[in-house]
């Protein structure tokens, strides 16, 4: 599914999602398609995120887009 039927199907809320593909560009990673796993209310949308896993996320559909920061882990 595309980031915009989401937004039109949960307009202005949290979803948690799977992400199904994605590419990374100039240290960000554009999401291009996903998986609804299910809308969240907005004063649980934190603690959702820190339970989600690899590559589920929770984002909110007042973005036009996902994107997302690459950050590199720093070595020890």
């Amino acid at each position: 599914m595309k980031w915009q039927e989401v937004r039109k199907i949960y307009p202005h809320q949290f979803v948690k999602i799977k992400v199904l593909s994605s590419h990374i560009e100039n240290g960000q990673e554009f999401i291009e398609d996903i998986a609804i796993i299910k809308p969240i209310p907005d004063e649980l949308a934190t603690k959702e995120l820190l339970k989600s896993k690899g590559d589920e996320l929770v984002y909110h559909t007042v973005n036009e887009n996902i994107v997302l920061e690459v950050r590199k882990l720093g070595s020890k």
